[in-house]
């Protein structure tokens, strides 16, 4: 058994008994092979980053359950063959909450001076070799915002990432351009592990409408 989060884009007109009548047949499909359920949050109508199926708002429900992977491919048939829901993930669950929050460390905020980014280079090299060797490196750098000039910034940190949630909306913001791209680890100045990591995060926000894959330009 493994532990499983999947993300429901749901129809906005459907109240909440329908969809709680919903999930509850799609979890028994998911579990029929062994399992359980362990957690439902319901996020309720939200806007989305970017129309869906026509639609400009959605459901969101997040539920946490361990199955078998041999119960996935039904699973997932079905929710394919669902015409109220307008898109779904399904991922292996790494510990991150069902809300959209990352976990921190309880740091205080400080500013971060362009020589201590060159002094810190060593020391992520360091982590990120770590990393590859199997040890436990709590990924280090915070959410990073800049102020200045292009091409000359400031980095100012918040508390270190423990956890990152590709539901952490507020987060994953802080990483993107506002073209929509992902900031490279040069500006960032993250941990190679780290980086990745955000690609993966913010192209699944991407895919649930929680982040647009670019700004509207109005006018």
């Amino acid at each position: 058994m493994r532990l499983y989060e999947v993300v429901y884009i749901l129809d906005p007109a459907l109240e909440e008994a329908a969809v709680t009548s919903k999930l509850d047949a799609f979890h028994a499909l998911a579990i029929a092979q062994g399992g359980e359920v362990t957690d439902v949050d319901h996020w309720g109508n939200r806007q989305l980053a970017y129309p869906v199926e026509k639609q400009t708002t959605g459901y969101y429900v997040v539920a946490q359950f361990s199955a078998a992977a041999e119960a996935l491919p039904e699973f997932e048939r079905l929710l394919k063959l669902d015409g109220e829901v307008l898109r779904y993930l399904v991922v292996l669950n790494e510990g991150e909450p069902t809300t959209g929050h990352s976990i921190m460390a309880d740091v205080p905020v400080h500013v971060r001076s362009e020589d201590d980014d060159d002094e810190d280079e060593d020391e992520e090299e360091d982590a990120v070799e770590a990393g590859e060797e199997g040890e436990e490196v709590s990924l280090t750098n915070a959410p990073p915002e800049y102020s200045g000039s292009r091409g000359r910034r400031r980095r100012m940190e918040g508390p270190r990432i423990i956890l990152l949630n590709y539901k952490d909306v507020a987060t994953l913001s802080h990483f993107v351009t506002e073209q929509g791209k992902i900031l490279p680890k040069r500006t960032t100045k993250v941990t190679a592990r780290f980086q990745r990591q955000l690609g993966t995060a913010i192209k699944r926000a991407r895919f649930l409408a929680l982040l647009p894959y670019m700004r509207r330009q109005d006018g």
